[in-house]
């Protein structure tokens, strides 16, 4: 696989090392949490909004966000696919899920509907990616599909929480309000922060350097 759609992560005693490349990197949560099982969010349509009702589940260790995210994602059409099989689907190690690559076959098979892969090269995202992403995050959730995305470094919610992962993360988008110019994230790593909003030039920003899975 090129190496823009590869990254190795380097765990050390002190933490996860942050790493740069393409729109893969293994991407792991900085921390393990409890799995907790919970409806959080309702469906509902007009005014430029639409929320998924997501089948939340937190990740069971650090390395797990891939699959995690994925189950998560797929849950919202009503099935429930054990994380671990999620996990062996993309073949997540230690060092976690190598590329949003590996999460695009298993949702293609696990939906029976077409995702794929897209990137955001550069190391902060433009006006046009940001559109692209807003218009798939759009599209997708109104076909009732979340969109999974490979997020790294730090980024700001709408309550000026920051979450941070400078190893690298995956996440849920379940949702988008105002035209899709904010977005409702689904997160695996905290239970006690399952979902929150985010502006869609700060998700541009986060994907920056990776990628997502989209319709």
């Amino acid at each position: 696989m090129a190496t823009t759609l590869l990254r190795k992560t380097v765990l050390t005693a002190a933490g996860i090392a942050a790493t740069a490349g393409g729109i893969a990197g293994p991407a792991i949560a900085a921390h393990a949490a409890p799995t907790d099982t919970t409806t959080v969010v309702a469906d509902r349509k007009g005014h430029g909004e639409r929320e998924l009702d997501v089948r939340y589940e937190a990740q069971p260790n650090f390395y797990y966000c891939g699959p995690a995210a994925t189950r998560n994602a797929i849950s919202v059409l009503g099935k429930n696919i054990d994380v671990h099989a999620m996990a062996r689907e993309m073949g997540t190690t230690e060092a976690g899920t190598n590329s949003i690559n590996d999460i695009t076959p298993v949702l293609n098979k696990e939906t029976g509907k077409p995702y794929r892969s897209v990137e955001i090269k550069s190391g902060k995202a433009d006006n046009k990616q940001t559109d692209t992403l807003r218009a798939d995050i759009i599209r997708t959730v109104d076909d009732g599909r979340a969109v999974v995305a490979n997020i790294a470094g730090t980024a700001t919610d709408t309550d000026n929480t920051t979450h941070s992962f400078e190893g690298g993360h995956y996440i849920s988008v379940i949702g988008y309000r105002d035209n899709g110019n904010t977005v409702t994230i689904a997160d695996s790593a905290d239970p006690n922060t399952a979902t929150y909003r985010m502006s869609i030039d700060n998700l541009a920003d986060w994907i920056a350097t990776r990628g997502y899975s989209t319709s």
